[in-house]
């Protein structure tokens, strides 16, 4: 069976109208968008990094040697710390546990957030009023300083402590917004034709509800990862989570008290930082990718090409009807007065 084709047609003032070709619809069109691929394949680079890092780390991020503040070489890429602890392996060790929290917070908080969002928006009634005022509740409780008092009073609060309070405080503006969008759609047609051929209510938010909230969603857990893995590496610099279990917070912390920059240590406190702005950046990218997927004027933006009777191509922009010339109409001359009244004379 042949995939289905869309027709474009342009207006001509100056005869029929001008089909463009029929164009194919484009399979995968969320992983064939260039934002969306960088960002997907920087984030699966640093998910294989927080798998296989603390195998393939040349050396054990704790241990000390007589290489003290030594610059980048061949023997430590990244260089060394005050104690001679490698950098390199430092970072590779480290991944794990910023991927670790950021995924499991956003997974949580992405779940409380479809679970209540969507059923206080269609089920409404005493329902409604209850969940609404559980997310407003949630909505005003501050995560960070939450997170450092639960950090500092649960003795060896790890990595899955710090995930777990994330996403049960970060859930719920997620949740107004699911809501919002769910009282838009509760009422559409094919919501009413399937509540009256009898289907249950779990069947029509599962089957025809969340299917319509699938970019609202994928964008809700990609801010709440970007939440999540700032908040562990804050935790982490300002020392309050335990500082036995490596990430990238940790390395800054330690280059800061140590007065990395003061001594001239750039390498402590550099490939940190970066590795914080590069993932930053690829999730932002993934998001930004969704948004185009989702938006039908962002995606068809400058893709389209029409070809006009004459041989020319044009390019359709976003907001714009083409209206395609055989001719060229010339100018109209302008005839001053007086050169009509010399004529006249």
């Amino acid at each position: 069976m042949s995939a289905p084709t869309s027709t474009i047609t342009a207006v001509s003032p100056d005869g029929p109208a001008v089909e463009a070709k029929p164009a194919k619809r484009r399979r995968l069109r969320f992983v064939a968008n260039g934002k969306a691929a960088t960002g997907l394949v920087v984030l699966g680079f640093f998910c294989l990094i927080a798998i296989i890092g603390p195998w393939i780390a040349p050396f054990d991020p704790s241990q000390r040697s007589s290489d003290i503040l030594q610059a980048p070489s061949g023997k430590h890429w990244f260089g060394t710390t005050h104690l001679g602890q490698d950098i390199f392996s430092q970072m590779l060790v480290g991944t794990r546990g910023v991927m670790f929290v950021g995924l499991l917070a956003g997974l949580v908080a992405t779940a409380l957030s479809i679970l209540i969002g969507v059923s206080s928006g269609f089920l409404g009634g005493a329902a409604d009023e209850g969940l609404s005022a559980l997310s407003n509740v949630f909505l005003v409780i501050p995560a960070l300083p939450l997170i450092i008092i639960v950090a500092s009073t649960i003795p060896g609060a790890g990595d899955l402590m710090v995930a777990l309070v994330i996403g049960f405080t970060s859930w719920a503006w997620g949740a107004r917004v699911l809501r919002a969008q769910t009282l838009s759609l509760r009422r559409r047609d094919y919501v009413e034709a399937a509540r009256a051929t009898g289907e249950s209510t779990w069947r029509i938010i599962t089957a025809e509800i969340m299917p319509n909230l699938t970019a609202i969603i994928a964008s809700s857990f990609v801010g709440t990862v970007i939440f999540a893995i700032m908040s562990e590496i804050t935790l982490a610099f300002i020392g309050i989570s335990t500082i036995s279990e490596w990430n990238w917070g940790t390395i800054l912390f330690w280059a800061q008290s140590q007065q990395a920059l003061a001594q001239g240590a750039w390498w402590w406190f550099v490939p940190a930082g970066l590795a914080i702005a590069i993932l930053g950046t690829a999730l932002s990218l993934i998001n930004f990718g969704i948004d185009e997927f989702v938006s039908p004027r962002l995606r068809s933006s400058g893709h389209t090409r029409l070809k006009t009777k004459d041989g020319h191509s044009v390019q359709m922009r976003v907001g714009f009807t083409p209206v395609l010339g055989s001719k060229v109409v010339p100018p109209t001359p302008v005839v001053r007065k007086n050169q009509k009244k010399g004529a006249a004379a």
